[in-house]
């Protein structure tokens, strides 16, 4: 069995639970967020953050993360969203690009799409070569390992849905004038490739899942437990990474 195969897609949470769990997470996140800037406790700044999303299109990557950064500052995050990589970009190595938005100590960033598309998109489109996206996953690793050694916390979420939920919400971006922009030829292209994505993404989550740049494949099926599971996970870890780094998280109470 894979581990997207694994995935419990049923997971639900009753609305008011999800509701409760949502902004006491939410809450938790915001006194941890201060007590990384270095404004509570003893006002020490604290590592680097970097939450980093993927996911299938229409997966809840976008509710997710207006979740997660909802109830902090807009000084305090900064959100990226990276697209297909432009001409010039594409004349400097894949992960150049990233460097420039990344958090530094005290910083806190989240990404919606990442350096992760040269092992998706570009592999299964054929925007890279055989060659290209083969060594990226070592050059991804060794990329990560970086950043991690510098202190860096990395939170990598993979949000997975299935076939039939990911139609049901193509259907009803396609009827809402209001959202309709968020549904395009390529998303509709990319479905009908998901056997070859799937596979993409079964060597990622294997070959890139390492001790301190962790996977959570998230069951997306249910955006308000999806949304729960999120921010909670980005607490508990949060507060596990504050203590290793010497920091207190109980300074946030």
């Amino acid at each position: 069995m894979t581990r997207l195969e694994q995935v419990d897609l049923s997971a639900r949470l009753p609305k008011k639970d999800a509701l409760l769990r949502l902004e006491a997470a939410q809450q938790r996140l915001l006194r941890l967020r201060l007590l990384l800037g270095g404004q509570l406790g003893e006002h020490r700044i604290g590592p680097p953050l970097c939450v980093l999303f993927e996911g299938w299109d229409a997966s809840g990557k976008g509710g997710a993360i207006k979740r997660l950064v909802a109830p902090l500052d807009p000084r305090h995050v900064r959100v990226s969203q990276f697209a297909a990589p432009t001409y010039d970009e594409k004349r400097h190595h894949f992960l150049q690009r990233f460097w420039q938005v990344l958090p530094g100590w005290g910083g806190m960033t989240v990404l919606d799409r990442s350096w992760y598309g040269r092992v998706l998109v570009e592999r299964v489109e054929g925007f890279a070569t055989e060659e290209q996206w083969t060594r990226a996953y070592d050059e991804i690793v060794e990329f990560e390992r970086t950043l991690s050694a510098e202190g860096m916390i990395l939170i990598k979420f993979w949000m997975h849905v299935s076939p039939e939920e990911q139609l049901r919400r193509f259907q009803s971006r396609a009827t809402d004038p209001l959202r309709s922009w968020k549904l395009t030829d390529e998303d509709w292209r990319n479905r009908d490739r998901r056997d070859d994505y799937a596979a993409a993404i079964e060597d990622m989550l294997t070959r890139t899942d390492k001790k301190r740049a962790r996977w959570t494949v998230v069951a997306g099926d249910s955006k308000p437990f999806a949304r729960v599971a999120v921010v909670e996970h980005v607490c508990h870890t949060l507060e596990a990474e504050l203590t290793r780094h010497g920091h207190d998280p109980h300074d946030a109470d």
